[in-house]
């Protein structure tokens, strides 16, 4: 569990992490290997979560031995089916990661949302339901491996 302490807002425990993957941790289906070991200290720290339509059916092969749950949806419907995702896993204890218009629902039902504007781009429309927009996955996973950075965007 990630708990973060939000000065002038809330105490934040998180207990789950989603990533979408493609555009998000992944780049043409791919995952770069600085981002495979960031993702491997989350593991680590609370239950980490991908949620993919797998386009480029890599995700399986991209995840291998890491430490977490491929969960691989028809393209139809993505968003209601990662909302689904957020309301079983718990809102309250849920951060979400994502760049698409299909996370439009999970940004807004997460606890913390994290907008990713990687090289495939973001879905203009996710930034009104980000709590925190990033230039790059690594830099979205780093404000989970050093909290304090975290805070220091969300304090009151």
């Amino acid at each position: 569990m990630i708990n973060i302490n939000v000065p002038g807002r809330c105490t934040y425990n998180i207990e789950n992490i989603i990533f979408d993957y493609n555009g998000t941790i992944a780049v043409n289906g791919k995952i770069s290997e600085a981002t495979r070991e960031k993702i491997s200290l989350l593991c680590d720290m609370a239950d980490v979560y991908v949620l993919t339509a797998d386009t480029y059916g890599s995700a399986a092969k991209e995840c291998e031995g890491l430490n977490l749950t491929l969960k691989t949806f028809p393209k139809d419907n993505a968003a209601d089916y990662k909302l689904k995702t957020v309301e079983e896993l718990g809102k309250d204890k849920t951060i979400c990661f994502g760049n698409g218009y299909n996370d439009l629902k999970m940004f807004e039902a997460a606890s913390i949302s994290v907008a990713v504007l990687e090289k495939e781009g973001m879905c203009g429309s996710l930034m009104r339901e980000a709590t925190i927009l990033v230039k790059s996955i690594e830099d979205g996973i780093n404000l989970l491996l050093n909290t304090n950075a975290l805070i220091a965007t969300l304090r009151g």
